[in-house]
C-alpha cells in the first residue's frame, strides 16, 4: 500500500485531504506539523510550503515531495520544483488534481525501483533471492549507511549497485572504490582529495567529493587504513576534509561498504574501529554463496550463456544435461564469478550448434549416480578447500568445534583460521545435556 504523509494545519482541510487519499486505497498519516520522524517509510508527503520550503533540497532526497500553497507565486512554484519538488498545488486544489499530483508522484518512484533492479540483472529465483530484492526495494529509498557482507564473487557490487539505482540519488554519481587494490599511502588521498600546496599547485578532488549527491561504495572495507577509518567518521556524518585543509567542507554522501571478512573479529584484534562499524552497520546484507543457492545456479548459468553467445556471436549454444548435473553438484568456491568464467570458457570452445559439456565447463566435480534424487561429489575428485567447506557446512550442526577439527585433522586454532578465510559462520551450537558436576556420585 502506498503510504503519504500529509502536513496542513487547517483541521477541516486535513480532514478532507485525507479522505480523499484514503478513498484512493492510500495510506495516510496526517499532521499539523513537521514531524521527528524518518521521512524515508513514505512514498509521498503533501506538505505546506510553509513547513517544507526551508529543507526541500534535502528532503526531496528522501521523499517524494508535493508542496502545496496558498498564495500561488509562480516564482515560488518554479523555485520548488527546482530544488527537488514533484508537484506544485494551489490551495483551494480540486480531488481530481490531488489524486493526480499523488499518482504521478509515487507511480513514478516505483516505476524507477523497479526497472533499475530488471536492468541490473538480479537473476534467481530463490527463497534467498527473493529475500535480496526485497530487501533492497525497502532499504534503497533511505539515505542510510549499508553494510554489505559475503564471500569474493557473490555479487557485493552488484547489490551495491542496486540500492544506489533504486534510491532517490539515482541521478547522482556512483562512485567506487577498492580500497585492496590502493596502496596504504595513498588511499586517503585518493578519498578525501589533496590541497593545493603552493601557488602554482591546483590540488585534487577526492572519491568523496566527486560523489557528492550520490552514492560512495567502498569495496574491501577492511582493508582501509587505521588513520583513513577515523577520517571516514567524519564522512559518514555529512563532513569531509581534504588533505591540509584548515576546515570539514559539508558533503552529501552515502556510504555503501562491502566485505568478505568477519569485522567483529577485526574488531576485537584491534584491526577495525568499532565506533566506524556500528556507524556503517545501519542496514547489513549478508549474500549466501552460490552452493547454498541451488535453485539459482542454472537460472543464473543459462543467463549467462545467452549473454556470452551475443557477446561472442556463437549460435544455438545450450547446456547438455551432464553438464547441468555437473554445475548443480559442483560447490562454486569462486562463487558466481567462477560460473561466468566457467560459462565464457566453454563457449569459447564450444563450436556453433553444439551441447556444451562438463568438459568444456572444466569444473573439478565428478558425479556419482544419484541417491533419492541428490546429485553426489566424489570427494576424491574435488579440491581440499572445497572438501573443508562442505565437511564443515555438512556436520557443524552436531558437531563440536574440537569434534570438528578432530575429523579433520587439524588444530581448533587451524579451523577457527580458515573459517574466516572462507568465510563460514557458525550457524549453530550443538545443544549439550545438564552439566555433572566434577566428583558428583
Amino acid at each position: 500500500m502506498i503510504e503519504v504523509l500529509l502536513i496542513d494545519d487547517a483541521p477541516e482541510r486535513s480532514k478532507e485531504i485525507a479522505a480523499l487519499l484514503r478513498d484512493m486505497g492510500v495510506s495516510v498519516t496526517a499532521v499539523d506539523h513537521y514531524p521527528d520522524t524518518p521521512l524515508s517509510s513514505f512514498d509521498c508527503m503533501l506538505a505546506l510550503d510553509t513547513y517544507v520550503l526551508p529543507r526541500l533540497s534535502d528532503i526531496s532526497d528522501e521523499v517524494q515531495v508535493i508542496v502545496l500553497t496558498e498564495s500561488g507565486a509562480v516564482k515560488d512554484s518554479v523555485s520548488a520544483l527546482q530544488r527537488g519538488a514533484k508537484d506544485y498545488l494551489q490551495l483551494p486544489a480540486t480531488a481530481e488534481e490531488i489524486a493526480a499530483a499523488v499518482e504521478r508522484a509515487t507511480t513514478l518512484s516505483q516505476q524507477q525501483h523497479a526497472s533499475s533492479l530488471r536492468q541490473l540483472q538480479m537473476i534467481g529465483s530463490s527463497e534467498s533471492m527473493q529475500s535480496l530484492r526485497s530487501r533492497i526495494a525497502k532499504v534503497a529509498p533511505t539515505n542510510s549507511s549499508v553494510l554489505i557482507v559475503g564471500q569474493s564473487g557473490t555479487g557485493k557490487e552488484l547489490v551495491a549497485r542496486a540500492i544506489h539505482a533504486s534510491s532517490k540519488r539515482s541521478q547522482g554519481p556512483l562512485m567506487t572504490l577498492n580500497c585492496a587494490t590502493v596502496p596504504a599511502d595513498l588511499i586517503e588521498a585518493e578519498l578525501f582529495g589533496v590541497e593545493p600546496n603552493g601557488p602554482h599547485s591546483l590540488g585534487s578532488h577526492g572519491l568523496i567529493e566527486a560523489a557528492n549527491g550520490g552514492t560512495l561504495f567502498l569495496d574491501e572495507i577492511a582493508e582501509l587504513p587505521p588513520a583513513a577509518q577515523a577520517r571516514l567518521l567524519q564522512v559518514v556524518d555529512g563532513r569531509n576534509r581534504r588533505i591540509g585543509a584548515a576546515s570539514a567542507n559539508t558533503v552529501n554522501v552515502r556510504i555503501v561498504a562491502a566485505t568478505h571478512k568477519d569485522l567483529d573479529n577485526l574488531i576485537e584484534e584491534g584491526l577495525f574501529r568499532s565506533d566506524l562499524y556500528y556507524r556503517l552497520n545501519v542496514f547489513s546484507f549478508h549474500l549466501s554463496p552460490l552452493r547454498n543457492r541451488h535453485q539459482d545456479i542454472l537460472e543464473i548459468g543459462e543467463w549467462l550463456l545467452l549473454q556470452t553467445t551475443r557477446r561472442l556471436n556463437k549460435q544455438n549454444l545450450v547446456l547438455g544435461e551432464e553438464a547441468r548435473r555437473a554445475m548443480l553438484a559442483y560447490h562454486w568456491p569462486g562463487n558466481v564469478r567462477e560460473l561466468s568464467n566457467a560459462i565464457e570458457r566453454a563457449v569459447i570452445l564450444a563450436d556453433d550448434g553444439s551441447v556444451i559439456t562438463p568438459n568444456l565447463l572444466a569444473i573439478n566435480a565428478t558425479l556419482t549416480e544419484p541417491t533419492d534424487g541428490e546429485i553426489i561429489v566424489d570427494q576424491s575428485e574435488t579440491s581440499l578447500e572445497d572438501y573443508f567447506v562442505r565437511f564443515v557446512t555438512d556436520h557443524q550442526d552436531e558437531l563440536t568445534e574440537t569434534e570438528l577439527a578432530d575429523k579433520l585433522g587439524i588444530s581448533r586454532k587451524s579451523l577457527w583460521e580458515r573459517r574466516q578465510r572462507l568465510n563460514i559462520p557458525r550457524t549453530k551450537t550443538r545443544k549439550r545435556g545438564p552439566r555433572r558436576d566434577v566428583g558428583a556420585q
